[in-house]
């Protein structure tokens, strides 16, 4: 195990052997430096190379050295080569069979990944566990979050794949009211009075607009999943949605989000 350093947080990088995805899985655990112990926050965040790339270490320095956040500890676990297969919704496979080792990807999370970083949260107290995740990340995080709603407090989703269906848009039974995984099961789910919700996209995530309404259908499918939660009695108190002005699907512009993203969760009255 190695450990980087900067400033007010300390990095381990980590890597978990996982027998359900038959892979090694590095994890990049973030701490607040200068807090080695007393209650802190938990929070899993898929496609975890990808804060690398947007230097999520000086992301939360600013957020701490302003006072912004509670501490917090993240954990960015990285993807592997068969993405496509290990994220997605568990149980259920989209149009094209994707998604198919989901299941063994939450199995990972509970069974192996939990397990390993408890080993480095000695002196700590959890006090909740939160997940997030980018894209068809972002899927996976609301989906391992919605089925194992007693474990988690909070679900980050940063243009997320929520157009993921089960039945091709070009089919002409396709119907996108019964057809989008995502939707059907927050439909069909419960209402967790505790749980809360982050949604960013872009103006520029994309360009399709499958149903003609003059709304990109990243905009589109999560706006009208805000409106399945609603519909089970959740209010704007338990969600946030931005949409970033220009913002496109890149690590660029979920890295202008995230900061909003960790103050709405962590940050408030009480700091």
């Amino acid at each position: 195990m190695m450990i980087r350093e900067k400033s007010t947080i300390r990095v381990y990088n980590e890597v978990v052997p996982s027998g359900f995805l038959l892979r090694e899985v590095k994890a990049d655990i973030y701490f607040p430096k200068d807090y080695e112990s007393g209650e802190v926050s938990l929070l899993l965040i898929n496609d975890g190379q990808d804060l690398i790339t947007m230097d999520f270490k000086n992301i939360l320095c600013k957020l701490y050295k302003k006072n912004e956040i509670r501490p917090i500890i993240c954990i960015g676990i990285h993807c592997g080569e068969d993405r496509r297969n290990e994220y997605g919704t568990v149980g259920e496979r989209d149009y094209k069979g994707r998604g198919a080792k989901a299941g063994q990807y939450e199995k990972f999370i509970f069974q192996e990944l939990l397990p390993t970083i408890d080993q480095h949260l000695a002196g700590y107290k959890i006090t909740d566990l939160s997940f997030c995740g980018f894209s068809l990340g972002g899927l996976s995080a609301l989906d391992i979050v919605w089925r194992n709603a007693g474990t988690f407090r909070k679900v980050g989703v940063f243009s997320g794949s929520l157009w993921w269906r089960n039945v091709a848009q070009d089919h002409p039974d396709f119907n996108e009211d019964e057809h989008r995984i995502m939707h059907n099961r927050i439909r069909e789910g419960d209402y967790i009075p505790y749980l809360k919700f982050f949604f960013e996209t872009g103006t520029l995530d994309e360009t399709a607009d499958r149903n003609n309404n003059g709304i990109i259908d990243s905009i589109d499918d999560t706006l009208s999943l805000i409106a399945e939660l609603k519909k089970k009695g959740y209010t704007d108190d338990d969600i946030l949605y931005k949409e970033l002005k220009d913002g496109h699907h890149d690590v660029k512009t979920w890295g202008r989000a995230f900061p909003i993203f960790l103050k709405w969760g962590w940050g408030g009255d009480s700091l």
